[in-house]
């Protein structure tokens, strides 16, 4: 494993650091395209992305100060020691803000964000990977299997790289998510984000090491249900029970079929 990458002038730059700032690069390339097809100025890309990290991030430590009660001290306050969904709660209440300044619509900002959001998650995995901060998961003797000594939480164990899998998963999800733009409504797209990045962190969690907080289950986890739950309710009420509804009308004498939406079949016809 590799936390610091180099120092300059007796200042280390860290793994974990460098793949944050990468991950919010990247994010904020990708937004900026996604924006370019919607018409909208790349420069809201780039601050919609500036504003929700920094939120994100001051959300994140919070979260993980939080769950350090009440055996808090002074060395939680260091760079290391942030919560996923921390950060993502700040992060929305940011890009929230940020959306209803600029009066931008938000269904299609947040279908434009699942790709950039999803692919910077599993850089910043990578980040943890490399950095060995303590994300990793139980002890395993499956062939690819990893030890951390040099980690920031070093283990001379054998242990599931879970941060690997993430990564991974997210590439994936990347993949059906950017399929899905072409023929979802921007509302759906980030629906599915929701479920899938809920489904992969549920699943993840099984092969981690934190503790159960309620019902059996991991905090994280109950937080990846409730992102499960609303996703799929996002992808039904947007997808599905919005679509227009259509119904062949009576066939005319010359055999044609003519298609009306339903919300025509009440507007009232003259009879004249």
């Amino acid at each position: 494993m590799l936390p610091v990458l180099f120092s300059v002038f007796g200042f280390d730059i860290q793994s974990y650091g460098v793949s944050k700032a990468l991950a919010a690069l990247v994010a904020a390339f990708l937004l900026a395209r996604a924006f370019e097809g919607l018409d909208l100025k790349r420069d809201l890309a780039y601050s919609l992305v500036t504003w929700t990290v920094l939120w994100g991030f001051v959300g994140a430590k919070i979260y993980y100060l939080l769950e350090q009660l009440p055996n808090f001290d002074v060395h939680h306050l260091g760079g290391m020691g942030f919560t996923w969904y921390g950060g993502l709660i700040g992060g929305v209440v940011a890009a929230l803000v940020i959306v209803h300044r600029h009066q931008l619509p938000l269904g299609a900002i947040a279908g434009a964000a699942a790709v950039p959001l999803t692919v910077a998650y599993g850089i910043g995995r990578l980040g943890c990977l490399l950095s060995g901060d303590g994300t990793y998961g139980r002890p395993t003797s499956v062939p690819w299997a990893m030890t951390f000594p040099n980690g920031v939480v070093p283990t001379t164990v054998p242990v599931h790289p879970t941060p690997l899998y993430e990564a991974l998963a997210a590439l994936l999800i990347a993949a059906v998510l950017w399929a899905l733009s072409k023929r979802w409504n921007p509302a759906a797209v980030f629906g599915a984000y929701l479920a899938l990045s809920g489904i992969s962190r549920f699943l993840v969690e099984f092969l981690r090491i934190n503790q159960p907080s309620l019902f059996g289950f991991t905090q994280p986890q109950l937080w990846a249900l409730v992102s499960l739950i609303v996703g799929v309710v996002l992808i039904v009420r947007t997808q599905y029970l919005n679509r227009p509804r259509r119904r062949a009308a009576e066939v005319p004498a010359d055999g044609a079929t003519v298609t009306a939406r339903s919300d025509d079949l009440l507007t009232p016809r003259s009879t004249s």
